[in-house]
Protein backbone atom coordinates (compact mmCIF):
# COMPACT_ATOMS: atom_id res chain seq x y z
CA UNK A 1 0.00 0.00 0.00
CA UNK A 2 0.77 3.57 -0.49
CA UNK A 3 1.93 5.58 2.32
CA UNK A 4 0.53 9.10 0.76
CA UNK A 5 -2.75 7.13 0.89
CA UNK A 6 -5.49 8.21 3.13
CA UNK A 7 -7.74 5.90 4.41
CA UNK A 8 -11.51 5.36 6.50
CA UNK A 9 -12.26 3.64 9.66
CA UNK A 10 -14.57 1.51 7.22
CA UNK A 11 -11.19 0.59 5.14
CA UNK A 12 -11.66 2.16 2.37
CA UNK A 13 -8.63 4.50 0.57
CA UNK A 14 -7.97 7.70 -1.12
CA UNK A 15 -5.32 8.50 -3.38
CA UNK A 16 -4.72 11.72 -4.96
CA UNK A 17 -3.28 11.03 -8.54
CA UNK A 18 -3.23 14.38 -10.59
CA UNK A 19 -6.67 15.74 -11.10
CA UNK A 20 -8.13 12.48 -10.64
CA UNK A 21 -8.23 10.17 -7.27
CA UNK A 22 -8.03 6.44 -6.83
CA UNK A 23 -10.33 4.61 -4.30
CA UNK A 24 -10.57 1.20 -3.50
CA UNK A 25 -10.16 -1.13 -0.09
CA UNK A 26 -7.07 -1.88 1.97
CA UNK A 27 -5.32 -4.79 2.00
CA UNK A 28 -6.79 -5.24 6.26
CA UNK A 29 -10.37 -5.21 4.42
CA UNK A 30 -9.43 -8.15 2.10
CA UNK A 31 -7.67 -10.07 4.62
CA UNK A 32 -10.75 -9.49 6.96
CA UNK A 33 -12.87 -10.51 4.01
CA UNK A 34 -11.17 -13.65 2.98
CA UNK A 35 -11.67 -15.62 -0.60
CA UNK A 36 -13.37 -12.30 -2.94
CA UNK A 37 -15.85 -14.12 -5.43
CA UNK A 38 -17.87 -10.72 -6.72
CA UNK A 39 -17.88 -7.17 -6.65
CA UNK A 40 -20.05 -4.75 -7.99
CA UNK A 41 -18.62 -1.20 -8.91
CA UNK A 42 -20.70 1.61 -10.14
CA UNK A 43 -20.92 3.01 -13.54
CA UNK A 44 -18.39 5.59 -15.14
CA UNK A 45 -20.78 9.20 -14.32
CA UNK A 46 -22.41 8.14 -11.16
CA UNK A 47 -22.08 10.39 -8.74
CA UNK A 48 -21.66 9.44 -5.07
CA UNK A 49 -21.43 11.80 -1.79
CA UNK A 50 -18.97 11.10 1.19
CA UNK A 51 -20.22 8.08 3.27
CA UNK A 52 -22.82 6.81 0.24
CA UNK A 53 -22.33 3.00 -0.65
CA UNK A 54 -20.62 2.75 -4.00
CA UNK A 55 -20.44 -0.92 -4.53
CA UNK A 56 -20.44 -4.22 -2.79
CA UNK A 57 -18.15 -6.94 -2.35
CA UNK A 58 -18.71 -10.91 -1.50
CA UNK A 59 -16.09 -13.44 0.18
CA UNK A 60 -17.23 -16.50 1.19
CA UNK A 61 -17.43 -15.04 4.24
CA UNK A 62 -20.02 -12.04 4.16
CA UNK A 63 -21.19 -9.65 1.69
CA UNK A 64 -20.10 -5.76 2.47
CA UNK A 65 -20.93 -2.29 1.13
CA UNK A 66 -18.31 -0.10 0.08
CA UNK A 67 -18.32 3.51 1.30
CA UNK A 68 -16.91 6.63 -0.78
CA UNK A 69 -13.79 8.27 1.63
CA UNK A 70 -14.90 11.54 -0.45
CA UNK A 71 -17.60 12.73 -2.70
CA UNK A 72 -17.07 12.77 -6.70
CA UNK A 73 -18.28 11.66 -9.83
CA UNK A 74 -16.52 7.73 -11.13
CA UNK A 75 -14.46 8.40 -14.29
CA UNK A 76 -12.74 5.12 -14.56
CA UNK A 77 -13.82 1.40 -12.92
CA UNK A 78 -11.41 -1.36 -12.82
CA UNK A 79 -13.13 -3.61 -15.34
CA UNK A 80 -10.86 -6.13 -14.74
CA UNK A 81 -12.21 -6.73 -10.85
CA UNK A 82 -15.32 -6.92 -12.13
CA UNK A 83 -14.68 -9.79 -13.95
CA UNK A 84 -12.26 -11.17 -11.71
CA UNK A 85 -12.79 -10.05 -8.42
CA UNK A 86 -10.23 -12.74 -7.07
CA UNK A 87 -7.79 -10.74 -8.35
CA UNK A 88 -7.75 -8.61 -4.77
CA UNK A 89 -6.43 -11.76 -3.03
CA UNK A 90 -3.48 -11.80 -5.38
CA UNK A 91 -0.85 -10.27 -3.00
CA UNK A 92 1.24 -9.90 -6.17
CA UNK A 93 -1.54 -7.67 -8.19
CA UNK A 94 -1.14 -4.14 -8.69
CA UNK A 95 -4.22 -2.75 -9.90
CA UNK A 96 -6.03 -3.20 -6.83
CA UNK A 97 -8.03 0.48 -7.05
CA UNK A 98 -11.86 -0.13 -7.96
CA UNK A 99 -12.72 3.80 -9.24
CA UNK A 100 -11.02 6.39 -9.92
CA UNK A 101 -13.25 10.01 -9.51
CA UNK A 102 -12.91 13.25 -9.84
CA UNK A 103 -14.08 15.50 -6.70
CA UNK A 104 -13.97 19.00 -5.92
CA UNK A 105 -14.19 17.92 -2.01
CA UNK A 106 -13.15 20.48 0.42
CA UNK A 107 -10.79 19.92 3.10
CA UNK A 108 -13.92 19.13 5.23
CA UNK A 109 -14.38 15.76 3.87
CA UNK A 110 -10.52 14.88 4.04
CA UNK A 111 -10.66 16.01 7.77
CA UNK A 112 -11.59 12.72 9.35
CA UNK A 113 -9.46 10.43 7.00
CA UNK A 114 -6.49 8.73 8.27
CA UNK A 115 -2.64 8.94 7.22
CA UNK A 116 -2.03 5.21 6.32
CA UNK A 117 0.12 4.82 9.16
CA UNK A 118 -2.20 6.09 11.44
CA UNK A 119 -4.95 3.74 10.17
CA UNK A 120 -1.83 0.51 10.07
CA UNK A 121 -1.34 1.43 13.91
CA UNK A 122 -5.24 1.67 14.41
CA UNK A 123 -5.93 -1.73 12.51
CA UNK A 124 -3.13 -3.87 14.55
Amino acid sequence: MNESMLCTKTHEYVLEQGDKYEIGITDYAIEQLGDIVFIELPETGSVFSKNEAFATIESVKAASEIYMPISGEVVEVNEELVNSPELLNDTSYENKWLIKIKSSANQVEFADLLDYSDYKEEVE
